[in-house]
Protein backbone atom coordinates (compact mmCIF):
# COMPACT_ATOMS: atom_id res chain seq x y z
CA UNK A 1 0.00 0.00 0.00
CA UNK A 2 1.53 3.16 -0.86
CA UNK A 3 0.10 6.90 0.37
CA UNK A 4 -0.07 9.22 -2.72
CA UNK A 5 0.90 12.91 -2.56
CA UNK A 6 -3.11 13.82 -2.56
CA UNK A 7 -2.83 12.15 0.38
CA UNK A 8 0.02 13.49 2.01
CA UNK A 9 -2.01 17.35 0.92
CA UNK A 10 -5.13 16.46 2.38
CA UNK A 11 -6.73 18.67 5.38
CA UNK A 12 -5.97 16.70 8.75
CA UNK A 13 -9.34 15.93 10.39
CA UNK A 14 -10.74 17.66 13.62
CA UNK A 15 -9.60 17.39 16.73
CA UNK A 16 -12.74 15.80 17.94
CA UNK A 17 -12.69 13.11 15.01
CA UNK A 18 -9.34 12.19 15.81
CA UNK A 19 -10.25 11.89 19.45
CA UNK A 20 -12.88 9.63 18.68
CA UNK A 21 -11.08 7.48 16.28
CA UNK A 22 -8.34 6.77 18.33
CA UNK A 23 -6.18 8.98 16.04
CA UNK A 24 -4.14 12.04 18.18
CA UNK A 25 -0.53 11.50 18.41
CA UNK A 26 -0.25 13.43 21.92
CA UNK A 27 3.62 12.30 23.62
CA UNK A 28 2.07 11.36 26.53
CA UNK A 29 5.88 9.47 27.29
CA UNK A 30 7.69 12.75 26.41
CA UNK A 31 5.58 14.75 28.86
CA UNK A 32 5.34 11.86 31.42
CA UNK A 33 7.00 14.44 34.16
CA UNK A 34 4.30 16.68 34.06
CA UNK A 35 1.92 14.08 35.36
CA UNK A 36 4.74 13.05 37.57
CA UNK A 37 5.14 16.53 39.32
CA UNK A 38 1.69 16.91 39.72
CA UNK A 39 1.04 13.80 41.73
CA UNK A 40 4.07 14.30 43.55
CA UNK A 41 2.59 17.52 44.58
CA UNK A 42 -0.65 16.48 45.25
CA UNK A 43 1.09 13.18 47.52
CA UNK A 44 2.85 15.53 49.59
CA UNK A 45 -0.08 17.71 50.17
CA UNK A 46 -1.89 14.78 51.08
CA UNK A 47 0.72 12.87 53.44
CA UNK A 48 1.50 16.65 55.10
CA UNK A 49 -2.34 16.96 56.25
CA UNK A 50 -2.77 13.29 57.12
CA UNK A 51 -0.08 14.40 59.29
CA UNK A 52 -0.81 17.74 60.82
CA UNK A 53 -4.62 17.65 60.79
CA UNK A 54 -5.59 13.60 60.36
CA UNK A 55 -9.17 12.65 59.63
CA UNK A 56 -12.33 13.81 60.70
CA UNK A 57 -13.59 10.62 61.68
CA UNK A 58 -17.40 9.62 62.06
CA UNK A 59 -19.59 8.41 64.96
CA UNK A 60 -19.21 5.58 63.63
CA UNK A 61 -15.08 5.30 64.12
CA UNK A 62 -14.52 7.47 67.54
CA UNK A 63 -18.07 6.16 69.15
CA UNK A 64 -20.25 8.43 70.39
CA UNK A 65 -24.55 9.91 70.52
CA UNK A 66 -26.32 11.28 68.31
CA UNK A 67 -29.74 12.63 68.66
CA UNK A 68 -32.32 13.60 65.83
CA UNK A 69 -35.21 16.16 66.37
CA UNK A 70 -37.83 17.66 64.07
CA UNK A 71 -36.70 20.85 62.67
CA UNK A 72 -40.22 22.45 62.39
CA UNK A 73 -40.49 24.13 66.36
CA UNK A 74 -36.51 24.47 67.35
CA UNK A 75 -33.35 25.16 65.40
CA UNK A 76 -29.91 25.04 65.83
CA UNK A 77 -29.53 27.95 68.88
CA UNK A 78 -32.22 25.62 70.61
CA UNK A 79 -30.01 22.44 70.42
CA UNK A 80 -27.25 24.06 71.08
CA UNK A 81 -28.86 25.32 74.40
CA UNK A 82 -30.05 22.20 75.40
CA UNK A 83 -26.56 20.40 75.35
CA UNK A 84 -25.05 23.77 77.54
CA UNK A 85 -27.72 23.15 80.10
CA UNK A 86 -26.11 19.76 80.58
CA UNK A 87 -22.65 20.47 80.14
CA UNK A 88 -22.40 19.47 76.27
CA UNK A 89 -20.87 20.79 73.48
CA UNK A 90 -22.16 19.84 69.85
CA UNK A 91 -19.30 18.30 67.85
CA UNK A 92 -21.54 18.25 64.57
CA UNK A 93 -25.40 20.11 63.96
CA UNK A 94 -26.31 18.90 60.27
CA UNK A 95 -29.82 19.68 58.97
CA UNK A 96 -31.41 16.21 57.42
CA UNK A 97 -34.09 16.89 54.81
CA UNK A 98 -36.61 13.59 54.34
CA UNK A 99 -39.92 12.72 53.77
CA UNK A 100 -41.85 13.40 56.72
CA UNK A 101 -39.79 17.06 56.62
CA UNK A 102 -36.83 18.74 58.31
CA UNK A 103 -34.69 17.11 61.18
CA UNK A 104 -31.78 18.37 63.12
CA UNK A 105 -28.71 15.89 64.32
CA UNK A 106 -26.69 17.04 67.08
CA UNK A 107 -23.42 14.52 67.26
CA UNK A 108 -21.41 14.75 70.62
CA UNK A 109 -18.82 12.05 72.38
CA UNK A 110 -19.61 9.14 74.11
CA UNK A 111 -22.24 9.88 76.98
CA UNK A 112 -23.32 8.10 80.42
CA UNK A 113 -26.94 6.08 79.63
CA UNK A 114 -28.26 8.96 81.82
CA UNK A 115 -27.27 12.37 80.00
CA UNK A 116 -28.34 10.66 77.03
CA UNK A 117 -31.84 9.88 78.06
CA UNK A 118 -32.02 13.48 80.09
CA UNK A 119 -30.90 15.30 76.90
CA UNK A 120 -33.50 13.25 74.76
CA UNK A 121 -36.79 14.38 77.05
CA UNK A 122 -34.96 18.17 77.16
CA UNK A 123 -35.15 18.19 73.03
CA UNK A 124 -38.43 16.52 72.78
CA UNK A 125 -39.65 19.45 74.87
CA UNK A 126 -38.38 21.94 73.54
CA UNK A 127 -39.59 21.04 70.28
CA UNK A 128 -42.95 20.32 71.58
CA UNK A 129 -42.81 16.85 70.52
CA UNK A 130 -43.87 13.22 72.10
CA UNK A 131 -40.46 11.63 73.14
CA UNK A 132 -40.58 8.65 70.94
CA UNK A 133 -40.06 11.71 67.73
CA UNK A 134 -36.25 12.09 69.21
CA UNK A 135 -34.42 9.45 68.11
CA UNK A 136 -31.26 8.38 70.06
CA UNK A 137 -28.39 6.95 68.35
CA UNK A 138 -25.12 5.24 70.17
CA UNK A 139 -22.21 4.07 68.92
CA UNK A 140 -19.25 2.79 70.71
CA UNK A 141 -15.24 2.99 69.55
CA UNK A 142 -14.92 -0.71 69.60
CA UNK A 143 -17.40 -1.20 66.44
CA UNK A 144 -16.03 1.51 64.74
CA UNK A 145 -12.51 -0.28 65.03
CA UNK A 146 -14.05 -3.44 63.96
CA UNK A 147 -14.94 -1.68 60.58
CA UNK A 148 -11.59 -0.34 60.07
CA UNK A 149 -9.94 -3.78 60.31
CA UNK A 150 -12.89 -5.28 58.33
CA UNK A 151 -11.67 -2.47 55.91
CA UNK A 152 -7.95 -2.86 55.93
CA UNK A 153 -7.96 -6.84 55.59
CA UNK A 154 -10.57 -6.32 52.61
CA UNK A 155 -8.37 -4.00 50.78
CA UNK A 156 -4.83 -6.18 51.31
CA UNK A 157 -6.90 -9.19 50.29
CA UNK A 158 -8.02 -7.18 47.39
CA UNK A 159 -4.01 -5.92 46.28
CA UNK A 160 -2.80 -9.37 46.66
CA UNK A 161 -5.54 -10.46 43.84
CA UNK A 162 -5.44 -7.65 41.70
CA UNK A 163 -1.39 -8.37 42.10
CA UNK A 164 -1.66 -11.98 40.80
CA UNK A 165 -3.96 -11.87 38.67
CA UNK A 166 -1.84 -8.98 36.53
CA UNK A 167 1.18 -11.01 36.98
CA UNK A 168 -0.34 -13.83 35.07
CA UNK A 169 -3.16 -11.88 32.62
CA UNK A 170 0.05 -9.65 31.56
CA UNK A 171 2.84 -9.64 33.68
CA UNK A 172 4.58 -8.47 36.52
CA UNK A 173 5.72 -5.10 35.67
CA UNK A 174 2.11 -3.93 34.79
CA UNK A 175 1.06 -5.01 38.30
CA UNK A 176 4.17 -3.36 39.73
CA UNK A 177 2.86 -0.27 37.75
CA UNK A 178 -1.20 -0.83 38.81
CA UNK A 179 -0.28 -1.15 42.89
CA UNK A 180 1.44 2.22 42.75
CA UNK A 181 -1.34 3.86 41.13
CA UNK A 182 -3.82 2.34 43.68
CA UNK A 183 -1.86 3.50 46.09
CA UNK A 184 -1.50 6.75 45.00
CA UNK A 185 -5.33 7.13 43.96
CA UNK A 186 -5.69 6.44 47.86
CA UNK A 187 -3.36 8.63 49.61
CA UNK A 188 -4.60 11.58 47.33
CA UNK A 189 -8.70 10.77 48.21
CA UNK A 190 -7.92 9.82 51.91
CA UNK A 191 -5.60 13.09 52.04
CA UNK A 192 -8.44 15.83 50.09
CA UNK A 193 -10.76 14.37 52.83
CA UNK A 194 -7.84 15.73 55.06
CA UNK A 195 -7.70 18.80 53.78
CA UNK A 196 -11.43 19.53 53.58
CA UNK A 197 -12.09 18.10 56.85
CA UNK A 198 -14.94 15.67 55.70
CA UNK A 199 -15.99 13.59 57.98
CA UNK A 200 -15.06 9.86 57.21
CA UNK A 201 -18.18 7.72 57.58
CA UNK A 202 -18.56 3.44 56.78
CA UNK A 203 -19.99 4.69 53.53
CA UNK A 204 -16.91 6.79 52.44
CA UNK A 205 -15.32 3.67 53.41
CA UNK A 206 -17.28 1.58 50.99
CA UNK A 207 -17.02 4.42 48.42
CA UNK A 208 -13.29 3.99 48.68
CA UNK A 209 -13.28 0.53 48.18
CA UNK A 210 -15.78 0.47 45.06
CA UNK A 211 -13.01 3.54 43.35
CA UNK A 212 -10.26 1.01 43.34
CA UNK A 213 -12.23 -1.23 41.26
CA UNK A 214 -13.04 1.52 38.83
CA UNK A 215 -9.53 2.58 38.66
CA UNK A 216 -8.17 -0.77 38.17
CA UNK A 217 -10.91 -1.09 34.95
CA UNK A 218 -9.22 2.39 33.60
CA UNK A 219 -5.91 0.86 34.08
CA UNK A 220 -6.10 -2.41 32.44
CA UNK A 221 -7.79 -0.97 29.27
CA UNK A 222 -4.68 0.63 28.76
CA UNK A 223 -2.49 -2.10 30.22
CA UNK A 224 -4.20 -4.64 27.19
CA UNK A 225 -3.92 -2.31 24.91
CA UNK A 226 0.16 -1.73 25.56
CA UNK A 227 0.09 -5.71 25.37
CA UNK A 228 -1.11 -6.15 21.94
CA UNK A 229 0.75 -3.64 20.23
CA UNK A 230 3.83 -5.11 21.80
CA UNK A 231 2.86 -8.29 20.12
CA UNK A 232 1.88 -6.56 17.05
CA UNK A 233 4.62 -4.28 16.23
CA UNK A 234 7.55 -6.10 18.51
CA UNK A 235 8.99 -8.04 16.84
CA UNK A 236 9.48 -6.13 13.67
CA UNK A 237 11.82 -3.63 15.88
CA UNK A 238 10.92 -0.54 14.14
CA UNK A 239 9.50 1.36 16.89
CA UNK A 240 10.67 1.29 20.31
CA UNK A 241 8.62 0.70 23.62
CA UNK A 242 8.03 4.62 24.10
CA UNK A 243 6.26 4.46 20.53
CA UNK A 244 3.91 1.57 21.77
CA UNK A 245 3.04 3.25 24.79
CA UNK A 246 1.81 6.83 22.92
CA UNK A 247 0.25 4.52 20.13
CA UNK A 248 -2.01 2.58 22.95
CA UNK A 249 -2.62 5.42 25.10
CA UNK A 250 -3.66 7.55 22.06
CA UNK A 251 -5.75 4.79 20.73
CA UNK A 252 -7.57 4.45 24.35
CA UNK A 253 -8.12 7.56 25.18
CA UNK A 254 -11.48 8.34 24.08
CA UNK A 255 -12.56 5.84 25.64
CA UNK A 256 -11.16 6.15 28.74
CA UNK A 257 -12.58 9.78 28.74
CA UNK A 258 -15.76 8.66 27.77
CA UNK A 259 -15.89 5.98 30.33
CA UNK A 260 -14.94 8.00 33.05
CA UNK A 261 -17.67 10.79 32.07
CA UNK A 262 -20.19 8.09 31.82
CA UNK A 263 -19.14 6.88 35.51
CA UNK A 264 -18.94 10.92 36.67
CA UNK A 265 -22.47 12.00 35.64
CA UNK A 266 -24.02 9.40 37.80
CA UNK A 267 -22.49 10.40 41.02
CA UNK A 268 -23.08 14.11 39.88
CA UNK A 269 -26.35 13.31 40.06
CA UNK A 270 -26.87 11.57 42.92
CA UNK A 271 -24.84 13.96 44.63
CA UNK A 272 -26.73 16.88 43.39
CA UNK A 273 -30.39 15.34 43.74
CA UNK A 274 -29.83 13.07 46.48
CA UNK A 275 -28.11 15.18 48.77
CA UNK A 276 -28.58 18.47 48.21
CA UNK A 277 -31.95 18.84 46.81
CA UNK A 278 -33.62 15.62 48.67
CA UNK A 279 -31.10 16.36 51.81
CA UNK A 280 -30.09 12.80 52.01
CA UNK A 281 -26.56 13.25 54.08
CA UNK A 282 -25.71 9.44 53.82
CA UNK A 283 -26.17 9.82 49.63
CA UNK A 284 -23.85 12.86 50.12
CA UNK A 285 -21.02 11.06 52.02
CA UNK A 286 -20.97 8.03 49.17
CA UNK A 287 -21.07 10.57 46.48
CA UNK A 288 -18.50 12.90 47.39
CA UNK A 289 -16.18 10.11 47.48
CA UNK A 290 -16.71 8.30 44.58
CA UNK A 291 -16.64 11.73 42.72
CA UNK A 292 -12.79 12.24 43.84
CA UNK A 293 -11.86 8.50 43.43
CA UNK A 294 -12.76 8.26 39.79
CA UNK A 295 -11.58 11.68 39.06
CA UNK A 296 -8.05 10.90 40.58
CA UNK A 297 -8.45 7.34 39.63
CA UNK A 298 -8.85 8.17 35.63
CA UNK A 299 -5.68 10.42 36.26
CA UNK A 300 -3.50 8.17 37.37
CA UNK A 301 -4.19 5.21 34.64
CA UNK A 302 -3.00 7.47 31.90
CA UNK A 303 -0.44 10.21 33.85
CA UNK A 304 0.84 7.61 36.61
CA UNK A 305 0.32 3.86 35.84
CA UNK A 306 1.05 3.65 31.81
CA UNK A 307 4.26 5.92 32.30
CA UNK A 308 5.80 3.47 34.89
CA UNK A 309 4.95 0.33 32.91
CA UNK A 310 7.10 2.60 30.10
CA UNK A 311 10.08 2.90 32.03
CA UNK A 312 10.10 -0.92 33.91
CA UNK A 313 10.24 -2.33 30.06
CA UNK A 314 12.46 0.33 28.88
CA UNK A 315 15.21 -1.77 30.91
CA UNK A 316 14.29 -4.69 29.38
CA UNK A 317 17.50 -5.72 26.87
CA UNK A 318 15.36 -5.80 24.07
CA UNK A 319 13.99 -2.47 23.91
CA UNK A 320 17.00 -1.19 25.67
CA UNK A 321 18.79 -2.00 21.65
CA UNK A 322 15.33 -1.19 20.01
CA UNK A 323 15.79 2.40 21.25
CA UNK A 324 19.43 2.66 20.60
CA UNK A 325 19.17 1.54 17.35
CA UNK A 326 16.13 3.62 16.50
CA UNK A 327 16.94 6.86 18.20
CA UNK A 328 18.10 8.98 15.69
CA UNK A 329 14.79 8.27 14.01
CA UNK A 330 12.67 11.55 14.13
CA UNK A 331 9.17 12.27 13.03
CA UNK A 332 6.52 14.86 13.20
CA UNK A 333 4.39 12.83 15.84
CA UNK A 334 6.45 14.85 18.64
CA UNK A 335 4.18 17.51 18.15
CA UNK A 336 0.68 17.20 20.37
CA UNK A 337 -1.85 16.58 17.73
CA UNK A 338 -1.18 15.20 14.46
CA UNK A 339 -2.77 12.49 11.20
CA UNK A 340 -3.33 9.18 12.49
CA UNK A 341 -0.77 6.41 13.30
CA UNK A 342 -2.71 3.69 12.00
CA UNK A 343 -3.79 5.48 8.83
CA UNK A 344 -0.44 4.07 7.11
CA UNK A 345 0.39 0.78 6.02
CA UNK A 346 3.28 0.93 9.06
CA UNK A 347 2.44 2.33 12.38
CA UNK A 348 3.22 6.12 12.29
CA UNK A 349 3.15 6.57 16.32
CA UNK A 350 4.15 9.22 18.74
CA UNK A 351 8.14 9.11 19.16
CA UNK A 352 8.91 9.96 22.92
CA UNK A 353 11.16 12.25 23.19
CA UNK A 354 13.61 9.98 24.79
CA UNK A 355 13.82 8.20 21.83
CA UNK A 356 14.07 10.96 19.45
CA UNK A 357 17.48 12.19 21.52
CA UNK A 358 18.89 8.92 22.30
CA UNK A 359 21.44 9.24 19.16
CA UNK A 360 21.83 13.33 19.17
CA UNK A 361 18.92 13.65 17.29
CA UNK A 362 18.16 14.41 13.95
CA UNK A 363 16.59 17.15 12.40
CA UNK A 364 13.63 16.84 10.54
CA UNK A 365 13.89 17.27 6.78
CA UNK A 366 12.45 20.35 4.93
CA UNK A 367 9.70 21.05 3.62
CA UNK A 368 11.20 21.65 0.61
CA UNK A 369 12.65 17.96 0.17
CA UNK A 370 8.97 17.07 -0.59
CA UNK A 371 7.06 14.50 1.33
CA UNK A 372 8.78 11.90 2.92
CA UNK A 373 8.29 9.25 5.52
CA UNK A 374 10.23 8.64 8.46
CA UNK A 375 12.45 5.87 8.74
CA UNK A 376 11.65 2.62 9.36
CA UNK A 377 8.28 2.54 7.58
CA UNK A 378 8.13 0.39 4.81
CA UNK A 379 6.31 1.15 1.77
CA UNK A 380 4.86 -2.13 -0.21
CA UNK A 381 4.18 -1.35 -3.95
CA UNK A 382 0.97 -2.59 -5.22
CA UNK A 383 1.05 -6.01 -6.90
CA UNK A 384 -0.02 -5.69 -10.52
CA UNK A 385 -3.44 -7.10 -11.45
CA UNK A 386 -2.82 -9.79 -14.23
CA UNK A 387 -4.37 -9.86 -17.56
CA UNK A 388 -7.65 -11.48 -17.82
CA UNK A 389 -7.36 -13.98 -21.19
CA UNK A 390 -9.95 -13.93 -23.44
Amino acid sequence: MTITDEELRAPRAGLWHRLYHGETRYDFVGRRWVGFTLSLVLLVISVFSLAVRDLNMGIDFEGGVSWEVPAGEVSTEDVEAVLADHDLEAERIQTLGGAGGDRLRAQVGPQDPDVQAAVRQALAERAGVPLQDVSLNAVGPSWGDEITRKAVRALVVFLILIALYLTIRLEWRMAIAALAAVAHDVVITVGIYSVFQWEVTPATVIAVLTILGFSLYDTIVVFDKVQENVKRYGPSGKLTIGDIVNLAMNQVLMRSLNTSVAAVLPVLSLLVVGSWMMGAVALEEFAVALFVGIVVGAYSSIFVATPIVEILKRREPRWRQAEERLGARVTSASTTFGPSPLAAAAPVVPVSRRGAAAAGGARPASPSAGPSRPQGDVVIPPRPRKKKRR
